[in-house]
């Protein structure tokens, strides 16, 4: 992964600013994966992306996340840290052979491709998203030698397919079971990472810009000619024109 520079990541960070999650979370990927064509990326297994969006924010912003979320039974706060670089590498990426599953059950033969962003997203907008994804990614289907198409798939075997999609890439759903110090419970804590990498680059962008103000201001220098600067220099610039 190239590290990306500050100029690139706050024109990352304007255009996002019109996006939709969904699309922010495209252009945080396409940040993290500038060696893959732009079209291919909403195609990539949700988990594999996640991996990615892990990697991004470890090489940004550092290692340790801080979490911070309510306890369901008794509403006491709980924060907790999160290694970026351990999810990433424990979600991993995968060949385009591993992309695919397939599920064998009685005279049932069945490949299934690993659902990418464009596959959710489309199978939530039709009215029946279950049998649309199925549809979208099934590979191939044979049933006692004759090929069948999804909507013949019963639902036995519908069921052995989301378990192995699950098996398969288990960073699609990053879920934990965080117990609450105060009360015992457990509560089950849903990471967005493209969410939570978006907050963080929104503050940084708005920190740089104000940055970039103060020191044009000071000094006369160009936007460019700021962010061209390393964080610590920027930094000292900023403390001496504290000091005037």
């Amino acid at each position: 992964m190239a590290i990306t520079g500050a100029a690139e990541l706050l024109g990352a960070w304007e255009a996002g600013l019109a996006e939709a999650p969904v699309g922010r979370a495209l252009l945080l990927h396409r940040t993290a994966r500038p060696d893959v064509d732009a079209g291919r990326l909403p195609s990539v297994p949700v988990g594999e992306r996640e991996a990615d969006l892990f990697a991004l924010r470890r090489a940004l912003f550092g290692e340790r996340m801080q979490v911070r979320l309510a306890c369901r039974a008794c509403g006491a706060d709980m924060e907790f840290e999160l290694d970026a670089g351990e999810l990433a590498g424990s979600l991993g990426g995968r060949s385009a052979a591993e992309s695919v599953v397939r599920v064998q059950q009685d005279r049932w033969d069945v490949e299934f491709r690993l659902p990418g962003v464009a596959d959710l997203t489309a199978a939530a907008r039709s009215r029946d998203p279950r049998e649309a994804l199925l549809d979208r990614c099934l590979v191939s289907a044979v049933h006692d030698g004759t090929a069948v198409t999804a909507g013949e798939l019963p639902v036995p075997v519908q069921r052995r397919i989301a378990e192995a999609v699950e098996a398969a890439d288990p960073g699609a759903d990053l879920a934990l079971n965080v117990a609450c110090p105060e009360c015992g419970q457990a509560t089950r804590a849903e990471l967005d990472i493209a969410s939570y990498l978006w907050t963080e680059l929104d503050a940084w962008a708005r920190d740089v810009l104000l940055d970039v103000h103060l020191l044009a201001t000071a000094y006369g220098w160009s936007e460019s000619e700021i962010l061209a600067l390393s964080p610590l220099r920027r930094r000292y610039y900023l403390e001496l024109c504290a000091d005037v």
